[in-house]
């Protein structure tokens, strides 16, 4: 097996509609440095822990988030929406199908993210793309 990249569950859905917009200079060159690894082929772990999107973020401290509880929150309900299971791998191309069949064409992302600060940003280009 080539490399594994490690994602929280939440967050399969955060680079799906990333903009260029973040935390701080450091998070959006991580988060481009991360979608570029992202083919259909790439294996993703799901983990609830901190991944490779977290490691530039400036709420994680030492690999621990000062909202894990939120995101937490956000990884469950991906998780049982989803039907995908935390320590499993699973393809890059297979994890965004699955997202977009039992999350975004449902209309359930404000039951995954309504609380996040970066909802409508979200929200507004899941709108525009009729999903």
């Amino acid at each position: 097996m080539t490399d594994v990249i490690r994602l929280r569950p939440h967050h399969i859905l955060c680079i799906g509609f990333f903009e260029g917009k973040g935390y701080s200079d450091d998070f959006v060159l991580n988060m481009y440095h991360v979608i570029s690894q992202l083919d259909n082929n790439a294996f993703i772990q799901l983990t609830m822990q901190g991944d490779v999107v977290c490691s530039q973020c400036p709420l994680d401290t030492n690999g621990v988030c000062s909202t894990d509880k939120k995101a937490a929150s956000y990884d469950e309900a991906v998780l049982r929406l989803t039907g995908l299971s935390s320590g499993s791998t699973y393809t890059w191309g297979y994890l965004r199908s699955v997202i977009k069949e039992r999350i975004l064409f449902c209309g359930e992302l404000c039951t995954v993210c309504s609380t996040c600060k970066w909802y409508e940003i979200c929200s507004n280009k899941n709108t525009a793309k009729g999903q």
